[in-house]
């Protein structure tokens, strides 16, 4: 770290000047915001080495420069500050990978494409990374839209029980569905990046000779006909599990000596097969890919989870490019508010500390992180479609950063309805209460403010004062900082923000997102800075024109935090 001469400035509330203003420069001039002289060392920026989880994720980084908002000054509270945010804008944890944003598409959304009101609020939110076909379909999917005479007729469900095969196809063009083509095009025109996920199913239930070379070839031509649009891609989808094509065979089908139950070390052996003949795919029509390969979470669902990574490891050895996980934070029950509220934190930990152990014992190097799936379980309150879960995306995306993660996509874009357990971040018009077809829920409207409110690097932040209030910071190239707050607890909150090691300019703004009255804890509406929806779930439809609230950095940033709540807020730099 290189600490920048002693000189005199006259301190402001609760500030320490930084070398980081907008030009990031190393040779800060003196500053007079007003008070009393004091003379401090000012530490600048230093960005830490790349963390290998986050690794080619991080490529694509770009800097970003932070856009005033219209703003309506705001009366801080009078109120002594009972939360203290400690920000150091010189301690930077890590670069911000645009990657951590991304969404699940699937093939029984719709065509996406001629939908024109879900694509613009869908590039509005920026989520730069879309999957696909994602899910269980993954294992049956057949992306040139050919069923291969070596599929059976039948394949096994959850329980074990041989039923018929339901294939889905990548050239199917009917209304309900989502074919290849206009994924693509879905990718173009909101200014998103692909992930996909190859059928590794078929390299366990097909009935050739070699089911894993044709399996693989059918990959590679994917790879082959995708000329170089898709940089990630992925083998399989949660292999390991009883609910996917491909976890049990018929063995009497199958002719290359495959067991009826796979494991983490046939996977691995696959892989490699997989991975061998999707590289020279790309070799020869020039492209760059990356091939990711599963492996568990730190909870065992099914038989194959104890043994799955060691025997990937074991058998595939340093052969991925990064390593894939999924998680849902929650367990399937009616789950409070507070119990949700609280997986972000742990869980997120819990799952990188698992990785690093794993790569450790098996021997093989640290890979970059993908969380291709993810959101909550938790059923029977609306708890999916609420502000709660608007608060857990919010939360999450802080700990993924906290934890190095380089990609990450929330499941889904769209589901079902479901009864209220609808994991989808829009409607799909199905709602009893409102038909309103692609309306965002609360979660969009969290993760469209974290993204635009959040910089381009996190920087370090504790909180003192309460359990119940996290800070994520951050700090943009043009100089400005950000935090955000959420409070998870039942009590409003005074919070002071103190940013260290920063030049503070004239206002910060802010933008408060809190659920409504209805339906107790999970209600299923978000108001922004008091604006809210005008039906009976989701948010406010002018949100990109809500007006934010400001104050002056002069005496110090405070706000007031409402119960069940997060704020977005943004100080100016000198």
């Amino acid at each position: 770290m290189k600490h920048i001469p002693h000189f005199k400035y006259y301190a402001l509330g609760l500030f320490a000047l930084s070398a980081c203003s907008k030009s990031k420069s190393n040779n800060p001039t003196p500053v007079t915001p007003g008070g009393g002289d004091t003379t401090v060392t000012i530490k600048a920026q230093t960005d830490p080495a790349i963390a290998a989880t986050m690794g080619f994720f991080l490529d694509d980084w770009a800097p970003k420069t932070f856009t005033t908002p219209s703003y309506a000054d705001t009366t801080k509270p009078s109120a002594t500050a009972s939360v203290t945010v400690n920000v150091d804008y010189s301690n930077v944890i890590t670069k911000v990978s645009k990657y951590l944003f991304g969404n699940n598409t699937n093939p029984y959304i719709g065509q996406l494409v001629t939908e024109t009101g879900l694509i613009n609020n869908i590039k509005t939110l920026s989520p730069n990374v879309l999957r696909f076909p994602g899910g269980n379909i993954s294992s049956v999917y057949f992306w040139n839209g050919v069923v291969p005479a070596d599929a059976p007729a039948n394949l096994y469900d959850t329980n074990g029980n041989s039923v018929a095969a339901a294939y889905w196809l990548g050239n199917n063009t009917a209304a309900w569905t989502l074919s290849l083509d206009n994924y693509y095009l879905a990718l173009q025109q909101t200014n998103s990046t692909g992930i996909i996920t190859v059928n590794y199913g078929y390299a366990r239930y097909g009935t050739s000779a070699h089911p894993d070379q044709v399996a693989a070839h059918l990959a590679a031509n994917w790879v082959r006909y995708d000329n170089g649009r898709t940089k990630y891609w992925e083998i399989g989808n949660e292999s390991g599990g009883p609910w996917q094509a491909g976890y049990q065979i018929d063995v009497t089908q199958n002719q290359d000596g495959q067991p009826k139950i796979i494991t983490g070390a046939l996977y691995g052996t696959h892989f490699k097969v997989f991975a061998d003949s999707m590289r020279n795919a790309a070799k020869q029509i020039g492209a760059q890919i990356e091939i990711g390969a599963q492996i568990t979470n730190p909870v065992s669902y099914n038989s194959t989870d104890p043994t799955w990574n060691s025997g990937l490891f074991a058998s595939a050895g340093n052969y991925p490019d990064f390593y894939i996980v999924h998680d849902y934070y929650t367990g399937s029950d009616n789950e409070t508010a507070a119990t949700i509220l609280a997986t972000p934190v742990t869980e997120s930990k819990a799952i990188m500390t698992w990785v690093n152990s794993s790569e450790q014992k098996g021997g093989v190097a640290s890979k970059p992180i993908a969380l291709t799936e993810w959101n909550i379980f938790a059923t029977g309150a609306d708890q999916m479609v609420s502000n709660i879960a608007g608060m857990h995306a919010t939360m999450v995306l802080g700990e993924l950063l906290k934890n190095n993660f380089g990609m990450a996509s929330r499941w889904d874009l769209a589901n079902g309805w479901n009864g209220g357990d609808d994991q989808g971040m829009f409607s799909l018009g199905d709602e009893p209460d409102n038909t309103t077809k692609w309306n965002p829920r609360p979660s969009f409207y969290h993760m469209y403010y974290f993204q635009k409110y959040f910089g381009d690097r996190m920087v370090n932040s504790t909180v003192s004062g309460s359990s119940d209030v996290f800070s994520y910071a951050s700090s943009f190239t043009s100089g400005q900082a950000g935090v955000v707050v959420v409070n998870r607890g039942l009590a409003s909150q005074v919070v002071g923000i103190n940013i260290q090691n920063f030049a503070p300019g004239t206002r910060y703004y802010y933008y408060v997102l809190v659920g409504g009255t209805d339906n107790g804890q999970f209600s299923r509406k978000v108001y922004i800075n008091g604006v809210g929806p005008s039906s009976v779930s989701g948010g406010p439809s002018n949100y990109t024109q809500i007006t934010a609230k400001a104050g002056l950095i002069q005496g110090g940033i405070k706000v007031a935090l409402p119960p069940m709540s997060v704020i977005f807020l943004v100080a100016d730099a000198k």
